[in-house]
């Protein structure tokens, strides 16, 4: 992985891929390249790093020809490298292929490739591919042909975009659980993994099923099923803005999504309360097939595993079913009990996880219903669960998810209302209120979004810590969790989460002068607990951060900075108090020089696992 673009058409192809690669770059990358049809023969040029220092490069050669492909790599097999990056070319140089996903048979394919005189110049796993489709090109076959027969080598994911000098012009790509997205534009043919790099172009795109072909040439795209039958494509239309992808006036992405998190609270709300009840159509469940689930499953990585933890209390709370959290990479390897009544809640931004998306599949297998909660429309999550609630985040450009994830809540908090609902164990009175206040706190992260002086001061007392440690109990573990995590990513400041309860079973042993300890200490059924582990953590040296509710100034006798939230009910608090807590990791990361939109080694979408 990490990113694809290709273009055929009557206009230089450089251009807009360097274009089209920009626009990708979002996604985390540590090389890029592109190849370009030039005068009977392919050039390439490949650079470690960023892709403007391959712009640059590129600008030292006249490429003036129109069919190319482009890449932003994310190391997997083979370390980051101009070797290694993307395009990667057949031997006699007449191929060259990108490609997102992992080939698990790689080594069997290279050894036997290279037992029949191939010679590899890279590390990568993609290279197999480009060698795979000069054989079968050698052997009579068109284009097309020879990447379906190359195709059915290939064990794993994969996304693909092929070009070669033979048929000038003309893009072969397909796909097998790596998202690729075909679409029309006025002056060409366009191929990317994420509708953000052709947006420009055309906002009618095709994302292609799995196993099935696009043919790109400058007057046209044809679609072919795994046998290589014509198909109808199904077309969706992009509805979000182009300025999505623009800062509007903020430093970084980050900021601006942060910003942007009322108006996706709004968004995810609006017309789900209809006479007083709950509609969610788009599940597809009557509420008599509701009222008989008995069992929930919330599988989920990184951040979106947060969001399922916060949904665990709501659904254990208000609807009384017993509800588990799963790490999506650990779900699909054990036996888990399901049955035709459990329900399984896929999670995941950007809809294209591959451990995700592998546990869905299996739990389908073993006769449980699936929902998804995705921020991209027609993702795979989307398509391969039986309903799906939408976040109405629109594109989320920073790696590290902030208004995705307040999305994810809010449509986890939604769900849980209707189990409750269907259950018969909230009357309609409480639902109308319960909507009411989790409507409110759009307006209350307005309020902590509009004077953030107290997180930047608690920045400056961390910013050159060597670890940080998060504590709260009862919701307040998720929401440290999701602090911890953030913290992470974007700062490279080591931190842990923990239930403040168990700092005295070992954690507390880190804790010596000056060390940050984080605490969720809001109104809550167990605030006098919290407040109980702070003073442990004081004794010892701790230097104490407390996000705490407006009015709370008993709080500042055990804590040395305090970030003030509008008072919740405590089963909405993860929504106003993990604002601060981005923001704070925010600060901190920019204090330490650290790129906030794009932090080393990650990626903003999983498509491997």
């Amino acid at each position: 992985m990490c990113g694809i673009v290709g273009y055929t058409g009557e206009n230089a192809a450089a251009p807009l891929l360097l274009d089209g690669l920009q626009k990708l770059e979002y996604r985390g990358y540590d090389s890029a390249g592109i190849a370009v049809l030039e005068e009977g023969a392919l050039q390439v040029v490949r650079r470690k790093g960023k892709v403007a220092e391959l712009a640059h490069t590129v600008g030292h050669f006249d490429l003036t020809g129109t069919c190319g492909i482009g890449h932003t790599r994310w190391a997997t097999h083979g370390r980051p490298s101009e070797a290694n990056a993307h395009p990667h070319a057949s031997c006699a140089g007449n191929i060259a292929v990108v490609h997102n996903g992992i080939i698990e048979n790689f080594a069997e394919l290279r050894e036997e490739l290279e037992g029949r005189g191939h010679v590899f110049k890279s590390e990568t796993d993609t290279e197999v591919v480009s060698h795979l489709v000069e054989e079968a090109l050698a052997a009579g076959d068109d284009l097309l042909s020879a990447v379906r027969s190359a195709s059915e080598r290939l064990v794993g994911s994969y996304g693909l975009a092929v070009t070669c000098v033979e048929e000038p012009g003309i893009i072969i790509a397909t796909r097998h659980d790596s998202p690729i997205i075909v679409g029309r534009g006025a002056d060409g043919s366009y191929v990317a993994s994420d509708a953000i790099a052709v947006i420009g172009a055309t906002r009618d795109v095709v994302g292609l099923a799995d196993h099935q072909f696009a043919k790109l040439a400058p007057e046209g795209v044809e679609y072919f099923d795994e046998l290589g039958n014509p198909v109808e494509p199904e077309i969706t239309h992009i509805t979000w803005d182009v300025d999505v992808a623009e800062k509007g006036g903020y430093p970084d992405f980050m900021l601006k999504e942060i910003n942007e998190q009322p108006r996706v609270i709004r968004d995810t709300l609006a017309g789900r309360l209809v006479g007083g009840k709950l509609e969610i159509d788009e599940l597809d469940m009557s509420p008599e097939e509701l009222n008989l689930v008995d069992r929930v499953y919330v599988i989920a990585c990184g951040t979106s595993y947060h969001a399922g933890l916060i949904a665990k209390e709501l659904i254990e709370g208000w609807a009384r079913i017993p509800t588990e959290v799963e790490v999506a990479s650990e779900f699909r390897y054990r036996n888990p009990i399901i049955t035709p009544t459990t329900l399984v809640v896929a999670v995941s931004q950007s809809g294209e996880t591959a451990d995700t998306l592998a546990a869905i599949r299996d739990a389908r297998i073993k006769g449980a219903r699936v929902f998804g909660i995705t921020n991209v429309l027609g993702s795979p999550v989307a398509r391969e669960s039986d309903g799906v609630i939408y976040t109405k985040a629109n594109k989320e450009i920073a790696v590290a998810s902030t208004k995705s994830f307040l999305g994810q809540v809010v449509s986890l908090t939604l769900l849980a209302m209707l189990l409750a609902q269907a259950k018969g164990k909230l009357r309609m009175n409480q639902i109308r209120l319960l909507f009411r206040e989790l409507a409110d706190t759009a307006g209350q992260v307005e309020e902590i979004l509009a004077d953030t002086t107290a997180i930047d001061e608690a920045a400056w007392a961390c910013v050159n810590a060597s670890s940080a440690m998060f504590i709260g109990r009862g919701m307040g573990v998720a929401i440290a969790k999701e602090g911890a995590l953030k913290l992470k990513e974007i700062s490279y400041l080591h931190a842990e989460a923990y239930p403040a309860g168990e700092m005295k079973h070992g954690p507390i042993a880190l804790i010596d002068g000056g060390f940050p300890v984080i605490a969720i200490a809001t109104e809550s059924p167990v605030y006098d607990k919290v407040v109980s582990n702070l003073q442990e953590s004081k004794a010892r040296g701790a230097r104490i951060v407390v996000v705490a509710t407006e009015g709370d100034e008993a709080i500042r006798a055990y804590a040395d900075h305090v970030i003030y939230i509008p008072k919740v009910r405590d089963a909405f608090s993860a929504i106003t108090a993990s604002v601060p807590l981005q923001l704070l990791a925010r600060s901190i990361a920019v204090m330490r020089g650290c790129d906030v939109d794009q932090p080393r080694n990650l990626a903003k979408s999983v498509t491997v696992e």
